[in-house]
This record gives structure tokens, sequence and C-alpha cells, in this order.
């Protein structure tokens, strides 16, 4: 186990162990979060934990050629059932994502100090955010770590059915339209498979980056 001090660097993600974890300690600057990022590491931990970076492997991840839309959505799609709206309300959206009630979970793993990182990325041009509207009301939303080429989706919420995933299918469209090649899920979740992502060995992933 590997335990990070001042200065920014990480280890090689090989010697990440079998759970996926890589490193513990250090801190959430900009510098330190987007050289994350960009090798394939990311940080979750709970409020009464150091922090601690992860690179598991395999990778959960969707290829936005690869995406999933049902039936059901579709027809929500063309009914243009929500509006949807990017970069526009993000500190709501992380706010959001953090007070979300997810089953199984006793408490957020996004912390205030992960928000006010994050709020800094936002500011700095790195994360783009997906609103879900109705009418004036915030209902869903998804927000992510943008590289151009890759998008580190982060977390995402939704205060009525459906609402992530159309705010989701539209984000997936707009980052295709302007270049991007994989979307890194991070670990399997049964709601992102059903939208097309999947798993691939880590060195798959990491060739793109």
């Amino acid at each position: 186990m590997y335990f990070l001090t001042d200065k920014i660097g990480f280890p090689p993600v090989s010697e990440t162990s079998p759970e996926g974890i890589l490193a513990i300690g250090g801190d959430l600057k900009p510098e330190r979060l987007l050289l994350a990022y960009r090798n394939g590491i990311f940080p979750w931990y709970s409020e009464d934990e150091p922090i601690i970076w992860w690179s598991p492997d395999p990778r959960m991840v969707l290829f936005p050629e690869d995406l999933r839309v049902s039936k059901s959505m579709k027809q929500l799609l063309r009914k243009e059932t929500f509006s949807v709206t990017y970069n526009t309300a993000f500190e709501q959206v992380i706010r959001a994502c953090a007070l979300m009630y997810r089953p199984g979970q006793e408490d957020t793993w996004i912390t205030n100090e992960m928000e006010e990182a994050y709020i800094e990325l936002f500011k700095m041009g790195y994360i783009t955010s997906v609103e879900v509207w109705r009418g004036e009301k915030l209902v869903g939303g998804a927000y992510g770590v943008n590289l151009g080429h890759i998008f580190c989706g982060e977390s995402m919420f939704a205060r009525e059915s459906n609402a992530s995933k159309y705010g989701f299918i539209h984000l997936v469209r707009k980052l295709k339209a302007e270049g991007c090649q994989i979307i890194d899920c991070q670990m399997h979740t049964n709601h992102l498979a059903s939208l097309g992502a999947y798993e691939v060995p880590r060195e798959v992933f990491l060739s793109y980056l």
C-alpha cells in the first residue's frame, strides 16, 4: 500500500491491490486530480476515511457508439419529456449527487472536500455537467471530468423516474459529436450496463489514455 505525500505523483497502476486500491493520502489539488485522471486513477472514499485512490481492473467503460437506448427511453426523448442544459447548474448537480440516497450506502462519498475540489476543476474548464429540468425544477443530472477524447464519469442523480438516464443519453450523444472516444464508468453497476457499458481489462482502458 502506497501512502502519498505532498509531492504530486502516483505509483504505477500495476501496483494496485486486487480490490483496486492504488494509494492513500495526498490531497485533492487540481494538479493531482488531473494527473490521476490522465493515468486512469480516481479518488473514492467516505467522510471518515483518508483519501483513497483507485484504478480497478477490470474497468467499466462505455464506447459512445455502443450506447443502448430502450424503446421506452426513445419515446421519452421523442416527446421531449424534459429539457436539458449543460454546465449551467454544476454546483446544484454535485450537491444533489451528494445528497442522493443510494440503497446499501450509508453515507455519501462526495464529501465537502470533494465538492470544493471539483468546483475548482469546473472553474478551470475540466468538468462537464448535464442538467435535466421539468420546467424550472432540476430533476436529474450527471457530471464528470472531461479530458476531450475521454470523459471520466463521476456521479448522476434523479428526482424523477428516468431523469438521470435521459440526461446521460443526451450527454453521451454530445460527447460523441465532440470526438470523445470512451467514457470511463469506473466500476460495474446494473444501471450503466443497461445503457451499454461493459467491463474491459484495465490495459485496454489505459491504452486510450
